[in-house]
């Protein structure tokens, strides 16, 4: 490591969200009541582009919070606003949070953004943008997927599917463009300005049908089309294919990542771009670590991938004893630094990382 921090929450969380101000926002996902949603301001040596030296001041510092009192299972920051929407069990609702002025310290519910027959739904997978007004999509199967305007609660597109699978992730690739993700592994584009589209991209392997899948898109550098970043998933049997969405008759790359055999569920499955490094991604859910891969020398051939760096502090600072070993439930990416990442784990630990760039076969 050249780097590394740690900060015990509460209670276990299953998201890490990048808020305004480089500020980190963690919710609880408890089934009971009280689910803290917290504000940390970051360790002084990740505020700055810079890596700087030894720092008298190594702790995250909770600067806002409140109570939901659903689980959260979802958490985005709605860009250029100081809003957050969640969503959680038991409905596809989502709730709409305002981060107080700095007067403050408390996070507030100020909205509920209630959906069509949301009663018996799974809970919604969501995003957002402020392209033209702060948007939500949200959905939780592939037929009940819309864009609300966050602060009216308008509803501004709905898409057309004949299909009801269960969503893993979605996304917006601009703000005309959406990416969905069924947990099956089918990759579905909409076009907003055209409601009746919906095309399908490349299907996934040949796999059993209980495997899971999740997907993570990469944000272009200035000028290039968000189609022509690939976007990379990941199934429950630790299969990775990466797709170019300008032809998608095809994968990109296929390669098997080692991981221990899967669980009864994978809903802690995450994929994600470094977007300061090219090429590089990491993945996490299916113990306490996390792997990173420089995937500019996969082919298509689905070889094992050997990863460039393995995150191992959530298994050694996991409890003793006869219980279960820590499960890494969510990361991210540092938005500047290259080689940090963000990650959680279902003991309530919060570490972030940065590992030394690997010289040679040295």
């Amino acid at each position: 490591y050249r780097d590394l921090h740690t900060f015990e929450l509460q209670a276990p969380t299953r998201l890490i969200e990048w808020a305004r101000g480089n500020r980190v926002c963690v919710a609880g996902y408890g089934q009971s009541d009280g689910n803290e949603i917290l504000q940390l301001i970051p360790p002084p040596t990740l505020l700055t582009k810079e890596t700087q030296g030894l720092c008298p001041e190594r702790d995250f510092k909770v600067e806002c919070g409140g109570f939901s009192e659903r689980p959260v299972y979802s958490l985005k920051s709605v860009p250029d606003t100081s809003l957050l929407v969640t969503s959680g069990p038991p409905d596809s609702s989502l709730q709409v949070w305002q981060v107080s002025a700095e007067d403050s310290d408390v996070i507030k519910s100020v909205s509920t953004i209630a959906t069509e027959n949301g009663t018996g739904q799974s809970w919604a997978k969501i995003a957002t943008i402020s392209a033209r007004a702060p948007w939500v999509l949200h959905g939780s199967r592939l037929d009940r997927v819309q864009i609300t305007e966050v602060e009216s609660r308008k509803n501004v597109y709905t898409a057309a599917s004949r299909g009801s699978e269960e969503l893993s992730n979605l996304a917006f690739l601009d703000c005309n463009t959406l990416l969905l993700c069924c947990a099956a592994g089918r990759l579905c584009l909409a076009d907003i300005r055209q409601p009746q589209s919906l095309t399908e991209a490349v299907p996934v392997p040949s796999a059993p049908c209980t495997e899971q899948w999740c997907m993570g898109t990469r944000h272009g550098a200035q000028g290039l089309e968000p189609s022509s970043q690939p976007v990379a998933r990941l199934s429950s049997r630790g299969l990775l294919t990466l797709t170019d969405l300008r032809k998608t008759s095809e994968f990109l790359a296929l390669a098997k990542a080692r991981v221990p055999s899967p669980g009864s569920g994978a809903e802690f499955l995450c994929i994600s771009w470094a977007p300061a490094l090219e090429g590089y991604l990491a993945i996490s859910g299916f113990d306490g670590t996390v792997h990173v891969y420089d995937t500019q020398s996969w082919d298509s051939s689905g070889r094992e991938a050997e990863p460039v760096f393995v995150h191992k502090g959530h298994t050694f600072g996991g409890a003793g004893g006869s219980r279960d070993p820590p499960l890494v439930t969510v990361h991210t990416w540092h938005l500047q630094k290259p080689r940090t990442l963000l990650s959680a784990a279902s003991d309530g630990s919060l570490h972030v990382w940065d590992w030394v760039q690997p010289c040679g076969k040295c």
